[in-house]
């Protein structure tokens, strides 16, 4: 009695790939959000404030200032009730209102940003806006009345802090970024690329 061997495979080698094997593999991202890098940002520069503000505070007396370059830059402990550079000072719970709105509104919108200088600017927005949150709500005389600790003083400029330099440089690189076109989803408004018409054979002989 003879034996067949036979060389065929299988009937389920030779049935059609599995479904998930010949799902296209999607391609990274090459502008992936920037929310954790403007989180880092922020974090960074509220940790900076708040060392700054304690460093201040334990070694500075109100009304005694430490003269570093003459009479022009100077260190001077002064508590602030207002906003940015003694600003609005009579308004102290609004001015802690509009800071929290400020904090969830760059959040938002650090969800869809895709351009690093957005992410840089309001990074810086958001981590001066919290340093100085943080003083409105946790120093004297009470919560969301609290006065934001100042202490730089250059030349005839307020007395502000480190949270006062990141809101301002912040705005003014938000603005700069605005006038020159550039969005937050990393575009540059009015540079589109655009298809420049092929010239054809008769036109090129008239």
């Amino acid at each position: 009695m003879m034996i067949v061997v036979s060389d065929d495979r299988p009937p389920e080698d030779n049935l059609p790939p599995n479904d998930e094997t010949t799902l296209p593999v999607p391609e990274p991202d090459p502008a992936p959000r920037r929310l954790r890098t403007l989180l880092l940002i922020a974090v960074v520069l509220l940790g900076l404030d708040l060392l700054t503000k304690t460093i201040a505070v334990a070694n500075l007396t109100p009304g005694d200032p430490y003269y570093l370059i003459g009479d022009w830059a100077r260190f001077s402990l002064v508590r602030n009730p207002g906003a940015a550079f003694s600003m609005a000072t009579g308004m102290t719970w609004l001015l802690t209102l509009v800071a929290a709105g400020v904090v969830i509104g760059v959040i938002r919108i650090g969800r869809t940003l895709r351009s690093l200088w957005w992410t840089i600017g309001l990074g810086m927005v958001l981590g001066g806006a919290l340093g100085n949150l943080t003083d409105r709500l946790f120093r004297a005389p009470g919560p969301l009345q609290g006065h934001v600790v100042d202490f730089v003083a250059i030349g005839w400029w307020p007395v502000f802090n480190v949270a006062d330099s990141a809101i301002v440089c912040g705005a003014i690189l938000l603005v700069v970024l605005t006038v020159f076109g550039f969005e937050p989803d990393g575009t540059r408004h009015g540079h589109e690329d655009q298809e420049v018409p092929e010239t054809t054979s008769e036109e090129k002989t008239v």
